[in-house]
């Protein structure tokens, strides 16, 4: 079903809001096992579908790093990190390879600059794309009970990283989603007010909502 009005009754604005506003980001050392099941992922990963998709390209894609493949990943890490800075440390080298370890569920999202015959959708616009379907599957952990992460960093800009993941030459690599049980979390962050992203063309900033 597609519509919620094809769905039995419920009060859609405040469940909306209730998960929205549930989703927190959880660092990937404050996740642990237990991870999503098969049924979940699928579930998580279907909820990516959903994104408007501009000239309907699927210019996106979500790469699963399994436990058995995570020290390929330390080793770039860390070959990344010596690369940047030869000076780095013993220490330094481990905490950049332990980074691949730590999410009992880790996928790397990656945007294709060119996919498709429609060079007219600009990579920005493909990105934007990226950005509702990787929400879409932070918010559908969140309904799950599971806390979620977006990581970044240099190393996604590497060779290593791209020749281990077989990036194409248009695709590039946006970003780590981490996704497990909450082992602990920090305090929630206080969130902007509307006031401070919103204005109305033609007025002074803040008129709209005065």
């Amino acid at each position: 079903m597609s519509d919620p009005s094809d769905l039995p009754s419920a009060d859609w604005p405040a469940l909306a809001n209730e998960l929205l506003h549930a989703r927190r980001t959880v660092l990937p050392r404050r996740l642990t096992e237990p991870g999503p099941d098969a049924v979940q992922r699928q579930a998580i990963l279907a909820a990516a579908s959903a994104a408007p998709d501009h000239g309907q390209l699927l210019p996106w894609r979500f790469i699963e790093v399994p436990r058995e493949r995570r020290e390929l990943l330390a080793q770039v890490f860390a070959q990344a990190l010596f690369e940047r800075d030869a000076a780095a440390t013993a220490d330094e080298l481990e905490r950049a390879r332990e980074k691949a370890h730590r999410a009992p569920w880790l996928m790397l999202v990656v945007v294709d600059a060119l996919r498709g015959d429609r060079p007219d959708i600009d990579l920005a616009e493909r990105i934007f794309s990226a950005g509702c379907a990787v929400q879409n599957i932070l918010l559908m952990a969140t309904a799950l009970g599971y806390g979620s992460a977006l990581t970044s960093g240099k190393a996604l800009k590497s060779d290593a990283l791209r020749r281990l993941f077989g990036l194409g030459a248009a695709e590039q690599a946006l970003c780590f989603i981490s996704i497990g049980s909450v082992a602990s979390r920090k305090p929630g962050r206080s969130r902007p007010s509307v006031s401070d992203y919103h204005s109305c063309l033609g007025q002074p900033d803040g008129a709209a909502g005065s």
